[in-house]
This record gives C-alpha cells, sequence and structure tokens, in this order.
C-alpha cells in the first residue's frame, strides 16, 4: 500500500524557492473547506481548523478500509480577502474574510467526504455551515516560501502586491493563499514555513 504525500507529487506547488517570486500552473485541486471572517485568533477559527483536521481522520481510515489507499496528512491552507484590498495587505485582522482549506486527495468521492463528516457530528455535534467539499481553481500564479514568524507574513504580501504584481504588469487573479507547511504548536515562530501564492492574470 502507498502513501500519498501531496507535497511531494505537487512538488512546485509546496516548495517554492525562499529567495525570489516564482510562477507556477496549479491544477484544479479538491479541497475540504470552512469559510467565516474576522479575527483569526477568534474562537471561530480555531474551530473551524479542529473541524477539518477532525474530518480528515475518519477519511484516511476509510480511504484505507474501502479503497486501499493512504494518504500523508496534508498542511493546513487558508485563502484570505477582504471588502477593501488594502485592509488585507495592512492585516486588518477584524475585517478579513476567508477559507480554511486542506486538501484531498482527487479519488475522495462524496461517499467517503460525507462519512468522514458523520463521524466528527457524533463527537462535536452540528456541524459548520459552511463546511463542504470543493475544487479550487487557480492557474497561473506568483508563490514564494516564507521562513519565520506568521506575524512577517504582510511584510511579504506587500511587497507581492506593490511591488511585484506591478512591476510585471499582472493583477490577481484570486484570493491571496498561504499554506502552513508546519504544526504552529510544535514549530518555533522562526522556524516556520508558509508558502505565499497569489492567482494572477
Amino acid at each position: 500500500m502507498t502513501t500519498t504525500d501531496f507535497r511531494d507529487r505537487l512538488y512546485d506547488l509546496y516548495r517554492p524557492p525562499s529567495d525570489h517570486f516564482s510562477f507556477v500552473d496549479v491544477p484544479d485541486m479538491q479541497f475540504a473547506v470552512i469559510d467565516g471572517s474576522g479575527n483569526p485568533e477568534g474562537a471561530s477559527f480555531a474551530q473551524a481548523i479542529k473541524w477539518l483536521f477532525t474530518v480528515i481522520y475518519p477519511i484516511k481510515r476509510d480511504a484505507k478500509k474501502r479503497m486501499g489507499k493512504r494518504f500523508a496528512e496534508p498542511p493546513l491552507e487558508c485563502l484570505w480577502w477582504a471588502d477593501d484590498m488594502a485592509d488585507l495587505i495592512a492585516g486588518n485582522k477584524d475585517k478579513l474574510k476567508w477559507r480554511l482549506m486542506i486538501v484531498l486527495p482527487h479519488w475522495t468521492d462524496g461517499t467517503l467526504f460525507a462519512q468522514g463528516v458523520e463521524a466528527v457530528i457524533e463527537r462535536f455535534g452540528e456541524k459548520p455551515a459552511t463546511l463542504q467539499r470543493g475544487i479550487l481553481t487557480e492557474g497561473r500564479s506568483v508563490q514564494i516560501l516564507h521562513k519565520g514568524p506568521y506575524e512577517d507574513l504582510r511584510n511579504v504580501t506587500t511587497k507581492l502586491h506593490q511591488e511585484f504584481l506591478p512591476e510585471h504588469a499582472l493583477k490577481p487573479n484570486g484570493h491571496h493563499h498561504e499554506i502552513y507547511l508546519n504544526d504552529p504548536i510544535r514549530t518555533a515562530p522562526e522556524k516556520r514555513k508558509t508558502v505565499i501564492r497569489q492567482p494572477v492574470i
């Protein structure tokens, strides 16, 4: 039985260079997602993360049992946006909107996902209203790997939107995307690795 590790299978998507922005063509990918808004330091953001990771466990178990397939637990990802782009760049947390996501193998079907959700409902009660399985289309994108505290991500985002994109006559074509390659609970701030991605036209 072979374990599918998305960071190995899609190396260019999850391990971009850290010293410069690079271009990548992102294929359509399937995710478990939960939408929300407001300060990510709030309870709803933490609860959404807990739900997503807990849903993954029964999906992994049932995939192994029903389909003879395994996959390594993928990293947490998040799309960020705001009604005013300036609020996103400035990091005005209370005005942010977000979509927390965990990528699913392409062979994850509706039945497998629904069974995973039902297993978590038995533990946590009513599921989040926005929890769903969906496809993300990004296409041509610019990305970079940031190493260091999450507090420094805003500096990279500012450079991306106020310098790199204008210099290359590019415009955003989708939401700001962050991929958190480490568990922040187990990883010191200075060792955290985050992929910053922006679809462009």
